[in-house]
């Protein structure tokens, strides 16, 4: 590897970043895809009524079980062999994967193209940003995972946009076209001197048995996790099921696409401003804290103020911009970890708080059972304990905020 490619960037604006961040888009765009067409495709499948509200349910539960498991293989082996070497094998991946997606006829084989798109999807996240902290300044990387993550914002906005013009058949194939596209992009990228030059840990990169070994490491980690879930509990849930809440309190009218829309819009603006945020108040802590806090007071009114139309889309823009710590949330959780576990531990944490819906949709189900509540009931119930438990962790851990990345997990 030359010099050049071995630079530590201190802008923004470089070929790693750009890579990146159109990666996530296209990672954002696919993984929403589902979201946006869930209720169109599974009509088109002859699904109606309750049985197409469960079975969206459970197929979004099988996606996100297969980036649970997508995460950690892709983590250990993007720990041991090569950040850009594992971003190869999932854009291959998912993009066939979603090509496919444009050919099912079944519930079955829905579901079995659904998880392995999942798997694929795993690793762009927890990878890219990766890349990108490890090749850029101490300094200035918040920067450049601030274009990131509202650059993986952008394409869930786009997801939601074709939603209203584009059948869900040719979209899914446009998704599996892209992936082929940033296929091809990707080919010219090079791993950071910091992780090249990194030998000594070899024999203890990407183990899960170290990532436990600490009962202190493995708190953290747990609390990583437990940060981000709010993120799909509020974009895998309150806004996927927004025409099921609507339609319970008397809004047969909402559309998902827009509220969707809304919310990404929200989560853009949020990325940009808490990152910016966090660089000028030099800490990631108080930025996450002040965000969460916003969050949850959004998602309160959404829940118990709404009275129209218009203001279910306001509090849909409203919660996605309190979640939109989601910048400052992947850079401080690759700062706490050491280089031979980085993307072990950032990989599986996206995507095991992306994958909490694999735990959350029975949750609120058995909250509605067992209490008696609506769905409008349990969702709020199960509002209260994410909430809560990401506010507990982002309180307890300490702040990275110029934390140098070139150490290593003992």
């Amino acid at each position: 590897m030359s010099t050049a490619n071995q630079k530590i960037y201190s802008s923004p604006f470089n070929i790693t970043v750009l890579v990146a961040g159109i990666g996530f888009f296209i990672d954002a765009f696919d993984l929403f895809l589902f979201n946006v067409y869930r209720i169109p495709s599974l009509k088109d499948l002859g699904l109606s009524g309750s049985e197409l509200t469960l079975t969206g349910e459970r197929l979004l539960s099988i996606q996100m079980a297969g980036m649970m498991l997508g995460g950690i293989i892709t983590g250990i082996f993007a720990d041991k062999k090569g950040r850009v070497k594992v971003l190869f094998g999932s854009i291959l991946l998912y993009s066939l994967a979603n090509f496919a997606n444009a050919f099912v006829h079944d519930v079955t084989s829905y579901a079995i193209i659904r998880f392995l798109a999942g798997v694929g999807l795993a690793g762009e996240l927890g990878a890219g940003i990766t890349l990108v902290s490890e090749s850029m300044s101490v300094e200035k990387r918040g920067y450049g995972t601030i274009l990131v993550a509202a650059l993986g914002a952008l394409g869930a906005v786009t997801a939601g946009l074709i939603g209203d013009f584009l059948p869900w058949r040719q979209a899914f194939m446009a998704a599996g076209v892209a992936g082929g596209l940033l296929l091809v992009m990707r080919l010219r990228s090079f791993e950071p001197a910091m992780f090249s030059n990194n030998n000594a840990s070899a024999g203890k990169r990407g183990s899960l048995l170290l990532l436990f070994s600490s009962p202190r490491r493995a708190l953290k980690y747990v609390a990583c996790i437990l940060m981000g879930v709010p993120i799909w509990y509020s974009v895998g849930l309150l806004i996927t099921l927004s025409p099921e809440i609507g339609a319970a309190n008397g809004l047969d009218f909402i559309k998902l696409s827009r509220c969707f829309i809304l919310f990404q819009v929200g989560i853009t603006v949020g990325d940009l401003l808490s990152g910016i945020l966090s660089q000028l108040f030099r800490s990631r802590k108080k930025v996450l804290v002040g965000f969460m806090v916003f969050g949850i007071l959004s998602t309160t009114y959404h829940f118990l103020l709404i009275s129209s139309g218009v203001e279910f889309y306001i509090t849909s823009l409203l919660m996605g911009l309190g979640c939109g710590y989601l910048s400052v949330f992947v850079t401080t959780t690759a700062e706490h970890f050491g280089i031979n576990l980085r993307v072990t531990v950032t990989a599986t944490v996206t995507n095991f708080m992306r994958g909490a819906l694999v735990l959350l949709i029975p949750m609120h189900q058995e909250l509605e059972r067992t209490f008696g509540l609506s769905l409008t009931g349990g969702l709020i119930a199960t509002g209260g304990i994410v909430w809560a438990l990401a506010l507990t962790s982002a309180l307890a851990l300490p702040d990275t905020f110029g934390k140098s990345l070139a150490f290593t997990e003992s």
